[in-house]
C-alpha cells in the first residue's frame, strides 16, 4: 500500500505551475469521438482520470499519441470499433455516460454503457441526462447485466433538435445534451444549462470542430446541427480546482505561493472569499500569487452553488482554512447532500466542527426538507495534530493534505489513487514548495516503510471515483 508522509508546520514557499483542467480534457476527449478528424490537445495533465478516459476511448476505436512530459496529446477516431463500453469501466468515473451523447450521432448500432461511478459525496442521478437525450429522439433503457447494470441507447431514426429545459443546471447533463445536439437535425435550445468554465471550454472546442453554437447570458445554449467537421488544436485551461487548492494551502500555512497559469476570470468568487477571510493574493499577467497577510478572520458565511457561485470542490480545503481562522463560520453545501463526510477526520485531528441538517445561511436549498447534514459551523483557530488518514474521495484528499501541512508532527495519508486522479505531480510540487513530503510503500503493517520508486505513468484506478 502506498502512503504519503507529510511533516507539518512549515509554510509553503515558491512557484509551481497549475496543471490542465481534469474536468475539461476528459470531456473534450469524449467530444472528439464525434468526428473522424484529428484533434491535438496541449497542457494535458498526466493524471489518473485522463488515463481512464484514454483507455475508455481507445476501447471505442480512438488512436492516441500522448507525450506525457510535454503535455501534448493527439487523437483521431477514424472509425468506431464498437459502441459497447465494457463492464470493467463501471464505476471508473463519470465519463461513460457521456459516451451516449457523443456516439448517438456517429453510429446506428446500440450504444451500451455501464452504470456511472463517482465519489461518495451524494446522489448524482443521470435522469437529467436521459430525459434530455430522449427529448432529442434517443431510445434509452436500463438493463441488468450480471452484477452490474448498463444503459442501452440508440437513435435509429436520427436525432432532432428541440427545446430542452433542465430541472437543475447539471454540468454532466448539459454536456451530454450538447454532444448529442451537435449532429441532431435542426436547432436545439438548452435552457437552464450549466455555464461552468469547463462547459464553456467544451463549447469553444466544438466551435473549432465545426459546430454552430452560442451561449446566452440567461443560461441558454443554442446549437445548429452539423456533420461537417475540421481538424482541431486546443490548449486545455488551467485547473481552477487545483489552483484554488494550492492557494488555500499557501494562506493556511502562512506561506507564499505563485500559481503559474491560474486564471483570474475563473476564480472570481473564490478570490472574494480569500479576501473576506483575510488572505492575500496578487494577480499577475502569468498567474496568481497567494500569501498569508496577517491574522485570518473567520465569522463568514460560505454557500456553495453552481457557477458563478462558490464551487463545491473549493469547499473542502476552504473548511480547513477556516479551522485556522479566528471566529465561527457557516458553510452551507447546496450542490451535493453528502459532502461533509471528510469532516470527521478533521475533528479527530482537532478541528471544532458541528454539522447540521438545516440550511444555515442566506437561502433554503433543495435539501431543506431532507435529513442530510449539509450545513456546518466551524470555529477557529484550532491546532491540528498529525495522524494516519485514509482518503475517501478526491477533493477530501487534498483537504487532508492541507490539514497535514498545518498540523503538528507527521501525518501518513493512504488512498492515494484518489489524489492521483486529479492532482498532477503532487509530491513533487510539495517538495518544490519546501515541504518534507515523501511517497512511500508500506508492504505490511509491521514492516518498515521504504521509498516508492517513481512511476512513469499516473496511477489508474477503476474504483469508486468522481
Amino acid at each position: 500500500m502506498e502512503v504519503l508522509k507529510i511533516s507539518g508546520g512549515k509554510a509553503l514557499q515558491g512557484r509551481i505551475k497549475a496543471s490542465g483542467a481534469k474536468n475539461a480534457i476528459t470531456k473534450l476527449l469524449v467530444a472528439s469521438l464525434l468526428t473522424d478528424k484529428r484533434c491535438t490537445f496541449y497542457n494535458v495533465p498526466n493524471i489518473g482520470d485522463v488515463d481512464v478516459t484514454v483507455d475508455l476511448c481507445r476501447e471505442i476505436g480512438m488512436e492516441v499519441s500522448w507525450d506525457r512530459d510535454a503535455g501534448i496529446m493527439e487523437v483521431i477516431t477514424k472509425e468506431l470499433k464498437t459502441s459497447y463500453v465494457p463492464q470493467r469501466f463501471s464505476g471508473a468515473n463519470r465519463i461513460p455516460i457521456l459516451m451516449i451523447g457523443a456516439l448517438l450521432g456517429r453510429t446506428n448500432e446500440d450504444i451500451i454503457v455501464p452504470t456511472v461511478g463517482g465519489c461518495l459525496i451524494g446522489k448524482r442521478p443521470v435522469d437529467f441526462h436521459l430525459d434530455a437525450l430522449r427529448q432529442l429522439g434517443a431510445t434509452i433503457e436500463y438493463r441488468g447485466m450480471k452484477k452490474e447494470g448498463a444503459y442501452f441507447a440508440h437513435a435509429h431514426n436520427g436525432l432532432r433538435g428541440t427545446v430542452i429545459t433542465l430541472p437543475f443546471p447539471s454540468i454532466g447533463a448539459t454536456e451530454n445534451t450538447i454532444l448529442a445536439s451537435i449532429t441532431a437535425r435542426g436547432l436545439t435550445e438548452i435552457r437552464n444549462a450549466a455555464i461552468e468554465p469547463e462547459v464553456v471550454e467544451l463549447i469553444l472546442f466544438l466551435q473549432k470542430l465545426g459546430a454552430i453554437i452560442t451561449l446566452d447570458v440567461d443560461r441558454t445554449i443554442r446549437i445548429h446541427g452539423t456533420r461537417h467537421f475540421y481538424d482541431v488544436e486546443h490548449t486545455i485551461i488551467p485547473d481552477r480546482i487545483e489552483a484554488a487548492s494550492w492557494g488555500v494551502a499557501a494562506v493556511a500555512s502562512k506561506g507564499r505561493v505563485f500559481l503559474e497559469g491560474a486564471q483570474h476570470l475563473n476564480m472570481v468568487t473564490f478570490l472574494n472569499k480569500i479576501r473576506e477571510v483575510g488572505g492575500g493574493f496578487d494577480i499577475k499577467a502569468d498567474g496568481i500569487e497567494f500569501f498569508y497577510d496577517g491574522p485570518l478572520q473567520g465569522n463568514l458565511h460560505l454557500e456553495t452553488d453552481v457557477h458563478p457561485g462558490f464551487m463545491t470542490d473549493w469547499q473542502q480545503p476552504f473548511v480547513v482554512l477556516l479551522t485556522q481562522s479566528e471566529g465561527s463560520s457557516v458553510v452551507h453545501e447546496t450542490v451535493y447532500e453528502n459532502r461533509f463526510g471528510y469532516t470527521e477526520t478533521l475533528m479527530e485531528m482537532g478541528a471544532d466542527i458541528t454539522l447540521f441538517k438545516q440550511c444555515l445561511g442566506g437561502k433554503q436549498c433543495r435539501f431543506a426538507s431532507q435529513s442530510f447534514a449539509h450545513s456546518l459551523i466551524v470555529k477557529g483557530p484550532t491546532p491540528l495534530v498529525g495522524r494516519e488518514i485514509a482518503i475517501p474521495d478526491l477533493r477530501a484528499g487534498f483537504a487532508y493534505v492541507m490539514a497535514a501541512l498545518v498540523a503538528k508532527d507527521t501525518s501518513t495519508i493512504s488512498g492515494l489513487h484518489f489524489l492521483d486522479r486529479g492532482y498532477e505531480k503532487l509530491t513533487e510540487k510539495l517538495n518544490t514548495l519546501g515541504i518534507d513530503a515523501q511517497r512511500i510503500e508500506q508492504k505490511t503493517s509491521d514492516q518498515e516503510l521504504t521509498p516508492k520508486k517513481k512511476k512513469s505513468k499516473a496511477t489508474t484506478a477503476y474504483s469508486t471515483v468522481s
